[in-house]
């Protein structure tokens, strides 16, 4: 293993590469463990998730080393790991879990009762979330690895394909959670909040899941561009304050069947300011009695540079009496992406789901990071993939 570098989280709008510490075979606390493995990252990717973060909206602390999507190399292993070898490509979930709790046994990853001392959940290079150090780096150790990691069946077919199968870590099973709590089946009219990369991610998961009508809103005009080239509805609020009279011109009616809020805490109203909650009180407005409502975007407990007080504790002004009203169905919390992972694997071997054109993916080297941060932070429509160790120009 050469020298280590990484992302690290500096303060509110910087982040920059550093020289960071080998990977070890210890958990934050400093137990020594045997069930871990230490990858060579192949790729990872910049989150909207990690945005709040640099942008100074959580409590992150300086000197965070940032990363929760993850691919890479199994070059080391623990005594206690049977089912992967040295070579191995895999991907890692963002959720940190230890297969062993209730909730894991469940299938409720994004909850592990065990790997957060604070609270359930954990997730790599992520505030509150059990200080494990974050994959933005050249190399990163990933504990409980029998159980998180998603062997890619076959090296060279994984390479050729790694910036679709970069995607499982995070987004695409954001999106497809997303899709799949809002119902979204057969004949389904759509609605997502958000033209980004996870909303992208939503809207291809849609697509795949049978859905008649996709569309996607937004503010940004280049995203939303996009998101019509890749064969979605762009539904441009900038345009007009009454969403439901805007998904009438297009399905007839102003409701839909399911409903994806993939924008989050950071919501911002027609007027150009901060809502916290107008997302989701457009949801219930515009979901038809008995509809669903998908939450793959982030919500926070502490927002420091919330609008209101009540916002800065995560309390936001919802319309839920509406929501009750009509029978919705609300579904929020993180992915729990081992669920769904192998079946987008499938999806994207197999030639069904060309994610990386859908997020138009953009990969840079580890030292260019830091612009890769500002530019997604100026809304540019592109995912951007982190190549560490130039393996992606080698595979094309």
């Amino acid at each position: 293993m050469s020298e280590n570098y990484g992302v690290v989280y500096l303060g509110a709008g910087k982040v920059e590469v550093q020289k960071i510490a080998d990977p070890k075979f210890q958990t934050p606390a400093g137990a020594s463990i045997e069930h871990g493995v230490i990858l060579r990252v192949v790729t990872t990717n910049i989150c909207g998730s990690d945005q709040h973060m640099v942008r100074g909206r959580t409590t992150a602390p300086a000197g965070l080393v940032l990363g929760h999507e993850i691919t890479g190399e199994v070059i080391e292993k623990g005594k206690d790991v049977e089912l992967l070898e040295i070579g191995d490509i895999v991907s890692v979930p963002f959720n940190v879990a230890c297969g062993r709790c209730r909730t894991c046994k469940e299938g409720h990853t994004g909850v592990c009762l065990t790997v957060n001392p604070a609270r359930a959940g954990g997730a790599y290079g992520y505030v509150d979330m059990g200080g494990w150090i974050g994959g933005q780096a050249r190399y990163v150790m990933i504990p409980y690895a029998d159980f998180n990691l998603l062997k890619f069946p076959d090296r060279d077919r994984a390479l050729a394909k790694i910036r679709d199968l970069t995607m499982l870590s995070d987004i695409l099973p954001t999106g497809f959670h997303g899709a799949v709590n809002a119902k979204v089946g057969v004949g389904s009219t759509v609605y997502i909040a958000g033209a980004g990369p996870v909303g992208l991610a939503a809207a291809a998961s849609a697509r795949i899941l049978g859905a008649a009508v996709v569309m996607i809103g937004d503010f940004n005009a280049d995203r939303l561009a996009h998101a019509s080239r890749m064969g979605f509805e762009a539904v441009d609020l900038g345009k007009h304050d009454r969403l439901g009279e805007q998904i009438e011109q297009i399905v007839g009616v102003p409701e839909v069947d399911s409903a994806i809020d993939a924008v989050g805490f950071e919501a911002r109203g027609h007027a150009g300011g901060e809502e916290p909650a107008v997302v989701l009180n457009q949801m219930m407005e515009i979901t038809r009695a008995a509809g669903s409502i998908g939450i793959p975007g982030l919500y926070v407990t502490e927002d420091p540079g919330a609008v209101d007080s009540a916002a800065k504790h995560g309390s936001l002004g919802l319309r839920f009496g509406l929501g009750w009203a009509k029978a919705h169905s609300f579904h929020t919390g993180q992915t729990p992406v081992i669920r769904y992972n192998r079946m987008l694997m499938q999806a994207i071997l197999y030639d069904r789901l060309n994610i990386a054109e859908i997020v138009n993916a953009k990969v840079i080297p580890l030292e260019d990071a830091p612009s890769g941060y500002q530019a997604f932070d100026s809304g540019v429509a592109n995912k951007f993939v982190i190549d560490p160790h130039g393996m992606l120009g080698k595979a094309a």
